[in-house]
């Protein structure tokens, strides 16, 4: 049951909260609100006392959310971002969509997995609109937290397990290849080993990520470490033009390789790695639940078995 203070609050005042977080300044944030100084100041009072939990520390340099304060914040952000999403589907609806799915993808999904996931759901549902969304998996994984996306398909990541609201579905497992551009000297030699490949620059993805944990953990395996003559990037595009353009090594999963290599971009250097990087789906666990996001669940299940039954033929 709804308790006084959630009966009087406003939109406008999940604005303000949202304001407060980002400037940590009463001031700053008056000035973008276009309000006064002391009335964000009484505004901020009342509502603490209303809910009676500090939700802001005052420090000579500014405002700092409190615990408390930081699920206040999560819960403004998601209205409001729910509200954003229900204009734009109703913009949707009146053009004549039947409805509108945002996906997520990460890495090696966004080149393989969401593009055939997103042409089956063009099959099964000509009508719906989707809209995909590219990133990082730790800045996918909060715009999905915050109801910004519908489903996230990428690495396997511990981090989405400490969102209690999101559900995750371990999709394939798949090895970890070291690729090259197709004219590298590599390829005109007999054997290649460790030896020759570590003579290069290689490509990696950036610390903490799952691709980059897997690749470790396979070189470790191997009793190797990553060279240190190497390029950080998280961009696919960035990453098949270095390796294009140069002799540079570089690492992707083996889905991505194959598609890559079927355009003739790459090719796999035969050394192995003993490695695995596995990709999930995942979405929150609304109350509602649109039946065009189960139907679009069904399609991602479906592309990625028919893809793991056509390498195994």
């Amino acid at each position: 049951m709804a308790t006084d203070w959630t009966d009087r609050i406003r939109l406008r005042n999940l604005r303000y909260l949202l304001s407060l977080e980002q400037t940590r300044n009463l001031s700053h944030s008056a000035t973008m609100l276009n309000t006064t100084q002391p009335g964000l100041s009484k505004w901020l009072k009342e509502l603490e006392e209303d809910v009676g939990l500090t939700l802001f520390e005052r420090h000579a340099r500014g405002l700092v959310p409190t615990p408390h304060g930081q699920v206040m914040i999560e819960h403004a952000r998601r209205v409001l971002s729910q509200l954003d999403r229900a204009a734009v589907d109703m913009m949707t609806l009146r053009d004549g969509v039947s409805g509108r799915v945002v996906i997520g993808a990460s890495g090696a999904a966004a080149s393989v997995a969401a593009p055939l996931a997103i042409l089956r759901m063009g099959e099964r549902m000509p009508e719906l609109r989707v809209d995909l969304v590219e990133g990082t998996m730790d800045r996918l994984l909060i715009l999905l937290a915050q109801g910004d996306l519908d489903v996230l398909i990428g690495r396997t990541s511990k981090q989405a397990h400490d969102h209690s609201q999101i559900s995750s579905e371990l999709l394939y497992v798949e090895p970890v290849d070291l690729v090259a551009r197709p004219g590298h000297p590599l390829f005109a030699q007999k054997s290649i080993g460790w030896e020759d490949v570590e003579r290069y620059r290689w490509i990696v993805w950036p610390r903490e990520t799952p691709v980059r944990n897997a690749l470790e953990a396979a070189l470790a395996s191997a009793g190797r470490k990553l060279p240190r003559n190497y390029i950080e990037s998280n961009s696919v595009i960035a990453n098949i033009t270095l390796l294009t353009n140069s002799d540079a090594i570089g690492t992707a999963s083996h889905r991505s390789t194959q598609m890559l290599s079927r355009l003739n971009l790459i090719r796999i250097v035969p050394v192995e790695l003993q490695g695995f990087g596995s990709v999930s789906m995942y979405w929150r666990n609304d109350e509602i639940f649109p039946n065009t996001i189960e139907r679009a669940l069904d399609c991602i299940r479906d592309v990625t078995r028919y893809h793991e039954a056509d390498e195994n033929d």
